[in-house]
C-alpha cells in the first residue's frame, strides 16, 4: 500500500483547523519569536519586495512577521485560509490547488513544513514549488534527518540531498541552527527544526541573523 493511501496530509490538516486546532507549538513563543527574528532580518537586510509562504497555517507565525505588501500566503487546508483571511483582511490567502497560477516572487517561504508532507509525491511537488515560484531566495526552516517519527503527520527527510539533486541553479546560502534543539522532555517549546536558506547561484545576498551584531 502507498503512503498516500495509508495517510493525506491535507486531509489531516484541515481536519485539524476545522476542529479548532493550532498550527503547532512552532509557530508560538519564543520558537516564534526566534523564526521571525532570522525572517525579518533577511527581508529588511536584502530589500525583498514580494513573498510566497508555502503552508501559511493559521496565520501565527504570520502576525509576528514584517512582510511586504506583496504577500500571498498557501496552504492545503481551506479551514486554516478561512483563519487567516479573516483575521489579516488586507493579505492574499489562496489554496495550494492554484499555486501554479501565481507569479513568481523574490521570497518563498516554508516554515514547518516540510516534515509534514509525509507522501512522496507531495514532498517533490511542493519542493518543486518551492524553488520554482522563487526568483531570488528560498527560506526553509525543517528538521534535515532520515528518521521515523511515531505521530503519523510527521515524516523527517534530509530535504537538502533532493535539493541538491533536483535544483542545480540554487546554492545553499546558510544554516542557522535554531537555539532550542528538541527536548522530548519539552515538546511544546524546543523544536528539532533549523533555517536552510537558498539563493539562486548568482544571487548577493547579507546575511545579518540576530544576535551576530
Amino acid at each position: 500500500m502507498s503512503d498516500s493511501q495509508i495517510f493525506s496530509s491535507s486531509a489531516y490538516w484541515d481536519t485539524r483547523y476545522r476542529a479548532g486546532g493550532a498550527s503547532g507549538a512552532g509557530s508560538l513563543g519564543r520558537l516564534a519569536r526566534f523564526k521571525a527574528g532570522v525572517i525579518n532580518r533577511f527581508i529588511q537586510d536584502n530589500h525583498i519586495g514580494s513573498v510566497i509562504d508555502l503552508g501559511c497555517g493559521d496565520g501565527s507565525q504570520l502576525a509576528l512577521l514584517d512582510l511586504p505588501r506583496d504577500y500571498v500566503g498557501v496552504d492545503v487546508a481551506p479551514a486554516a485560509l478561512a483563519r487567516c483571511a479573516a483575521r489579516f483582511p488586507n493579505r492574499l490567502f489562496v489554496p495550494y490547488e492554484i499555486v501554479g497560477s501565481l507569479p513568481r516572487a523574490e521570497l518563498t517561504l516554508s516554515l514547518d513544513v516540510i516534515y509534514h508532507l509525509v507522501e512522496d509525491t507531495v514532498f517533490a511537488e511542493t519542493m518543486r514549488w518551492l524553488f520554482g515560484l522563487a526568483t531570488r531566495f528560498v527560506v526553509i526552516y525543517a528538521s534535515n534527518v532520515d528518521a521515523d517519527s511515531p505521530a503519523p503527520h510527521v515524516r523527517h527527510r534530509t530535504f537538502t540531498r533532493h535539493v541538491a539533486e533536483t535544483q542545480p541553479e540554487w546554492r545553499l546560502l546558510a544554516h542557522v541552527i535554531n537555539p532550542c534543539p528538541y527536548d522530548p522532555n519539552r515538546p511544546d517549546d524546543t523544536s528539532f527544526a533549523d533555517f536552510f536558506i537558498y539563493g539562486r547561484s548568482n544571487a548577493a545576498c547579507t546575511l545579518h541573523m540576530p544576535g551576530s551584531d
